[in-house]
């Protein structure tokens, strides 16, 4: 493999602000989950354009759990950065926070990671820089991303469990 220039996580650091109007909303008046999983399709896109600086797809979505509805009215603030680099893939990691402003009152609504292809203008894959932590919760997220690639690769019949050697005690697999 070529050496890649390495970019670190802040690099790539997205910030997107909603407030949730009537349209967002489902009949209980609580923010639609495809809404706010379009918004985090759009955040985690523009943090892995801006770390590889080419036109990005999506490609994977990893499960993403609620854990307290948003309401009308609320303000919604996601933040997504790039947590490992491999060939022409990223894996974005969105945090997903609302607050009621007129009470104060702010809650973290949930996570996810997604990963995203680079593609040249052709369609096809390109390399993409590396990723640098700078701090242990980097170092952290990045350690993980390998496990994770592993399990989206397993789940998704592209790679056998045999094959995932940082999962090997998760699956209880011997040599």
């Amino acid at each position: 493999m070529s050496k890649r220039k390495k970019k670190t996580p802040s690099e790539s650091l997205v910030s997107m602000t909603e407030l949730v109007l009537p349209n967002d909303t489902n009949t209980l008046n609580n923010l639609m989950g495809g809404r706010l999983m379009h918004w985090m399709d759009i955040v985690s896109a523009i943090a892995a354009q801006k770390h590889s600086n080419r036109i990005v797809v999506t490609a994977s979505v990893d499960n993403i759990s609620f854990r307290h509805p948003i309401r009308l009215g609320n303000v919604v603030t996601l933040r997504a950065k790039v947590t490992r680099a491999f060939s022409s893939s990223m894996e974005v990691r969105i945090d997903v926070d609302a607050e009621d402003v007129p009470s104060g009152v702010k809650f973290d609504s949930n996570s996810a990671y997604f990963t995203f292809v680079a593609v040249d203008q052709t369609g096809r894959p390109i390399d993409v820089p590396e990723v640098e932590p700078t701090n242990e919760d980097e170092q952290a997220l990045y350690d993980g991303a390998l496990r994770r690639r592993q399990l989206r690769l397993i789940l998704s019949g592209r790679m056998k469990p045999s094959e995932a050697k940082e999962l090997k005690s998760i699956f209880d697999i011997k040599e």
